[in-house]
């Protein structure tokens, strides 16, 4: 199964401690996809789900306000196929954070959804929750 690797930056009004939370915090990470269950380990190793059980994965490395490497899928992907997702914070002044997100062995045939599944349901939302 050929596989990609797929690469976003985007910059934040607000501190990276609040782009991690919003991805680290359940209830916060409900309220950024609209309402949609999230339950989220704080502990490497830990399991997580979002949007119910579409998506799912497991803490492989965590850095508050600095990093979060996750084994990642979707429900739709065929058993035991986990891509890799590092999201790494950089602040760079008044309050803003550098983004720079990077997910490897997504299905070929995935790639152009997850791509654009990030900024719509993810990075638009949070600009807005967070840039208030």
């Amino acid at each position: 199964m050929a596989q990609k690797t797929l690469k976003q930056t985007r910059t934040f009004n607000a501190p990276a401690k609040d782009l991690y939370e919003v991805l680290m915090d359940s209830r916060k990470h409900s309220k950024l996809t609209g309402g949609a269950p999230a339950k989220i380990s704080t502990k490497v190793g830990g399991k997580f789900s979002a949007y119910g059980v579409e998506l799912e994965g497991e803490n492989l490395e965590l850095k508050p306000n600095k990093k979060i490497v996750q084994s990642w899928r979707s429900e739709s992907w065929a058993p035991g196929v986990y891509s890799r997702a590092t999201f790494s914070f950089k602040s760079i002044g008044n309050g803003k954070t550098k983004l720079t997100f990077t997910q490897s062995g997504i299905p070929e045939s995935d790639f152009e959804d997850i791509k654009k599944g990030w900024i719509t349901y993810y990075w638009e939302p949070m600009a807005k929750m967070l840039e208030k």
